[in-house]
């Protein structure tokens, strides 16, 4: 009896550290994370000290790039959409944008992820 408790017990536990994907949709301006961590302020396409189309230039290389929220929350962005070195992402730099796709919330550190599928441009 005690066996089948602690099985079931460590199961449960296991279940309760797993992640798990949920589809979403995010809302936030996109920006490039390195620029973006190295300054909070860098939510615009030029960042001081570097050309006026920093944010561009970046994700043009392929650097990540994430969903900044309005509550200052950040959604690295995997998937089809970061493809060809984010091609389809950087027409949207420093836009306010609306990702739908799964979402994985950040543990032990590392940030929230969003697995997007599709891209709009946000209501003002």
């Amino acid at each position: 009896m005690r066996k089948r408790w602690m099985i079931g017990s460590l199961a449960t536990a296991l279940l309760a550290l797993a992640v798990p994907a949920l589809a979403a949709d995010v809302t936030g301006v996109l920006v490039d994370t390195a620029c973006y961590n190295f300054n909070k302020a860098n939510t615009t396409m030029a960042h001081k000290g570097m050309s006026d189309t920093c944010a561009a230039d970046c994700a043009k290389k392929g650097n990540k790039l994430a969903v900044v929220t309005k509550d200052g929350e950040m959604y690295e962005i995997t998937g089809t959409l970061t493809a060809d070195n984010n091609a389809k992402l950087v027409p949207h730099m420093t836009h306010n944008i609306v990702l739908t796709g799964k979402v994985t919330k950040g543990a032990d550190g590392k940030p929230s992820q969003i697995d997007a599928a599709a891209l709009k441009m946000a209501a003002q």
